[in-house]
């Protein structure tokens, strides 16, 4: 097996402080999926009640798992959640059917929950099969030593290639009450997702209706998960769920019924800001990165074409190397505009590195300083803004650098 990659460069200082959310209890074990010494499956434990909405892969080759979740949640409870990593279930088959519905078998036994209140993730190499009856005994494990506190290292169960667990929390009121959001996620390659991450599991006590947590969610990711990239490859198993507890309704929380009451305007802004803080951690954590890039696409003809434009310069491997090799090669910018397929007006784009203008009405900028911009391009962080001039609307996207570590980590992988 590979050896695990050195922690990103770009990874936080220090890990969000998640407090314990009523009705939610964490534990981990080492199942021996794939990985030796250290653990790969983990289990959330939800009081009943709690509510659920999700959002998966549109890929066209999902995992069982991602057909199992989308099957159960239409019930819009949960008691619940099994992940495990090392392994994503996915084209396994009949035989990955049949590991889905005995790991959700082994799990109902465990919990005392339905079938139907089990939701589960796999993640991990492709194609092998997954041997659930190595859940069997761990679970029941599992069940007796869930604790509040362990979101964290629920978070590193569930990391393959990743370098660092990534957890966010939020607090607001609703209604003058104070709820909390904690959210953890799973990511580093493979992503550029379409309707979720790879996988991402967030909490609330909120009590809110799974509908109206459905409508939340599926807004909430367009602006976060959907607006990430790191080498352009949607995965099979992208799932980001939201599971709501209900136990703020204890100290007097009005419960939610609707996307649409106003009492949710603070808890939308703290979802989002949870999403946004977990996606920018799964890009921070890119196979091999150096390099956190925001790219700000503006003057498009819809918010829609810039993001279509903004995410073929995040996804363009001649940008991308030229950012990792410190260059602010603009005339790669250029051609990824060009190819976008979107309105542009070539003799009004306009180029940005940082606050330096690099090119102006289709040419190279008339004040152009090679040494100063080259000396930003040397930071961590790249801030690169696009005006394709062709009318006002924006979207703003993320990606990282591709480096040599990228080729390695992947060449690797299976080895």
């Amino acid at each position: 097996m590979a050896k695990a990659a050195p922690m990103s460069p770009l990874a936080p200082k220090s890990y969000a402080q998640c407090p314990p959310i009523e009705g939610v209890r964490f534990s981990t074990a080492e199942a021996g999926i794939r990985y030796k010494g250290r653990t790969d499956v983990m289990l959330a434990l939800l009081d009943k009640g709690t509510q659920v909405a999700g959002v998966f892969t549109k890929s066209k080759c999902p995992s069982a798992p991602v057909d199992w979740c989308r099957a159960k949640l239409k019930g819009g409870k949960a008691r619940a959640l099994v992940v495990n990593s090392g392994n994503a279930n996915a084209f396994t088959g009949k035989n990955g059917v049949a590991s889905t519905k005995l790991t959700a078998q082994l799990a109902s036994k465990a919990t005392g929950a339905t079938a139907n209140e089990i939701f589960l993730a796999s993640t991990g190499v492709i194609g092998e099969p997954l041997d659930a009856t190595k859940f069997e005994g761990a679970l029941d494990k599992l069940v007796k030593k869930a604790a509040p506190e362990g979101i964290l290292e629920a978070a590193r169960a569930i990391m393959t290639t990743d370098t660092f667990p990534k957890v966010a929390t939020a607090t607001c009121e609703i209604g003058g009450v104070s709820v909390t959001i904690n959210g953890m996620a799973k990511g580093a390659g493979m992503i550029a997702p379409d309707m979720a991450t790879m996988l991402s599991f967030v909490f609330t006590d909120a009590p809110i209706a799974a509908s109206a947590l459905q409508t939340l969610l599926s807004k909430s990711v367009m602006g976060s998960f959907n607006s990430i990239t790191v080498d352009s490859d949607t995965s099979t198993s992208d799932t980001l769920m939201l599971f709501a507890t209900g136990a703020a309704a204890k100290r007097g929380c009005a419960k939610i019924a609707t996307a649409t009451d106003r009492r949710l305007a603070a808890f939308k802004k703290a979802l989002d800001g949870v999403l946004l803080d977990l996606a920018h951690q799964v890009v921070r954590d890119g196979e091999g990165c150096r390099k956190f890039v925001e790219i700000c696409v503006e003057g498009a003809a819809s918010a829609a074409a810039a993001k279509k434009i903004g995410l073929s310069i995040a996804n363009s491997p001649l940008v991308k190397t030229a950012i990792a090799g410190e260059d602010a090669n603009w005339g790669r910018v250029v051609a990824a505009v060009g190819k976008a397929g979107e309105k542009a007006d070539r003799d009004k784009l306009a180029i940005w590195f940082g606050d330096f203008r690099v090119a102006n009405k289709g040419l190279r900028d008339l004040s152009y300083d090679e040494a100063k911009v080259s000396a930003y391009m040397k930071g961590e962080k790249i801030d690169l803004r696009v005006n394709v001039g062709v009318g006002k609307a924006s979207w703003t996207v993320w990606t990282c650098d591709l480096t040599k570590e990228y080729v390695a980590i992947n060449g690797d992988y299976r080895s």
